[in-house]
């Protein structure tokens, strides 16, 4: 898998105790890669890293990402061979709570990162990764392409383009020189990710797997809202590509690109409900739409087009629609209902995914 360009290397994940980076700190021990962590929390309880013990199995630094000399010093003693930058403040409900919070963590935190690297002297592959809603989202059909627009309506979109803004103008000032760089970076971007392990807060899957392990109704807000549903492993697998390309092709560096799922898996909220249910033995989705709608904004439809990732990667989606539903409710349903061990249900997850890419001759599975 990805030319086993992992194996035995230095992998420095920030965010690696969230949802995202806890998936991306298990397939990189699968993938036989040392892997270190930086993370001032566990954000949710359950959590992914702690019901995995993850912190047994990795370098762990509990530090915020906010704190320059300490970023500069990790960076500086671990000498990572591949860096994936993560770490941020996720929620959109939550900017408009906490928009000071969100915009350090979010734009301060990756200047830190970018700022470290300026100074290594070692080779170093980095993954900037933002979210598809750094785009300036009009609500039009079709998929948003890394050249348009960035910024956004809310606190938090604004703070992932302008940590897109950031990426570029440090790529610009200072990597652009491929004889003279240490650093090869690009940035990704992706979202509207689901799959077992997420307990955060104002997402819909976590909602649903939090009330019905406890026999209640689930509240939605936004039931007709549609979205481009993936597992959380697709854009993994597209970030895992990037970086082992970007290692091997210093052409790609400076690049942004896009991870998404085929167009016809758009589905309304409601739909997903009813999808997921189906894992939980259910014969009623419950749920209901509370009295008063959201105080804050959020797009009804935000579509990303990946045709870069698939002409220049030779990237595409794994998983069928119903497969990532199935993914992702038997993993919670493995969690509450069963007592197995998560971590070894977590391997068994990916390398079914990669058992499928194969499958499908996935120019990453070699």
């Amino acid at each position: 898998m990805f030319k086993s360009v992992y194996k035995n290397k230095r992998v420095l994940i920030t965010g690696n105790t969230g949802f995202k980076g806890s998936w991306l700190t298990s397939w990189l021990l699968e993938l036989g890669a040392k892997v270190y962590g930086i993370s001032n929390n566990v954000p949710t309880s359950p959590s992914m890293f702690e019901i995995l013990n993850l912190s047994d199995k990795i370098n762990h630094f509990n530090e915020d990402i906010r704190n320059y000399d300490k970023v500069e010093k990790i960076i500086r003693d671990v000498k990572p061979d591949f860096l994936f930058h993560m770490a941020a403040q996720p929620l959109v409900v939550t900017s408009y709570l906490e928009p000071l919070e969100t915009i350090t963590s979010n734009v301060i935190g990756t200047t830190n990162v970018l700022e470290a690297l300026r100074l290594i002297n070692h080779k170093c592959s980095t993954l900037i990764i933002t979210s598809d809603k750094c785009y300036d989202n009009v609500e039009w059909v079709w998929g948003y392409k890394e050249s348009d627009s960035l910024g956004g309506k809310d606190i938090y979109s604004g703070s992932k383009g302008a940590a897109e803004l950031i990426f570029k103008s440090y790529y610009h000032s200072y990597f652009k020189d491929k004889a003279k760089s240490n650093v090869r970076i690009i940035s990704v971007r992706a979202g509207n990710v689901i799959g077992g392990g997420d307990w955060a807060d104002y997402r819909i899957v976590p909602d649903c797997s939090k009330a019905w392990a406890k026999n209640e109704s689930v509240e939605i807000r936004s039931p007709d809202a549609t979205r481009p549903w993936q597992h959380v492993l697709e854009p993994l697998s597209g970030y895992l590509t990037c970086a082992e390309q970007l290692y091997s092709n210093i052409k790609l560096t400076g690049e942004s690109f896009n991870f998404g799922p085929k167009s016809d898996y758009t589905k309304s909220v409601k739909d997903l409900i009813k999808d997921l249910s189906l894992h939980w033995n259910l014969k009623n989705a419950p749920y209901f739409i509370p009295d008063s709608t959201s105080e804050f904004h959020e797009a009804g439809l935000l579509k990303l087009n990946i045709d870069k990732a698939h002409f220049y990667l030779k990237w595409q989606p794994t998983l069928e629609y119903d497969k990532l539903i199935e993914f992702t409710g038997k993993w919670y349903n493995n969690y509450y209902n069963s007592k197995i061990d998560m971590l070894e249900y977590t391997f068994e997850q990916i390398s079914k995914y990669q058992e499928i890419a194969k499958s499908k001759n996935l120019k990453w599975t070699n």
